[in-house]
């Protein structure tokens, strides 16, 4: 590793520890040359995954953007911002888990609408009308029917 203060290459390490939850390293290191002491971080560099649009179109996948579509489904609910981020950060794992470069946006939407399903079922049926693109009043009360008979 190259040193920051005066460039020389080697260097010692004398502290390695574990952060965010075991998903960096976090190195501490001394220049031989200069004896200035830095830090270096090491993670594992995941490939982002791509979602297939229904249209065909590819786009990297946005937490922002999913995290948008969480919030607003669960607008003026009883559940707070943590649920929403532990419910994105579950589904953007478990799609990391299960794709490896692409991923379809209808498996997004299902992930979402189980989890949805789960905390919340008013929260649940607004995603689910805006996933399944709710045509009428009739699709609007056949979901809600439908999860009423799961019960």
């Amino acid at each position: 590793m190259r040193c920051p203060k005066c460039g020389h290459q080697d260097d010692k390490v004398v502290d390695t520890r574990t952060v965010r939850n075991g998903e960096v390293i976090r190195r501490r290191r001394i220049c031989l040359a200069c004896n200035h002491r830095f830090s270096t971080y090491e993670e594992v560099v995941k490939a982002h995954l791509r979602v297939i649009k229904r249209d065909g179109r590819h786009e990297e996948l946005d937490r922002k953007k999913l995290l948008s579509g969480v919030i607003r489904a669960c607008e003026k609910r009883p559940i707070s911002a943590t649920q929403v981020e532990v419910l994105v950060s579950n589904i953007i794992n478990e799609l990391e888990a299960e794709y490896e470069r692409e991923v379809p946006s209808t498996a997004i939407g299902k992930k979402v609408m189980e989890s949805l399903e789960k905390i919340d079922e008013v929260a649940y049926i607004r995603f689910a009308s805006v996933y399944r693109r709710f045509k009428d009043v009739n699709q609007f009360l056949s979901e809600v029917e439908g999860l009423i008979g799961r019960e």
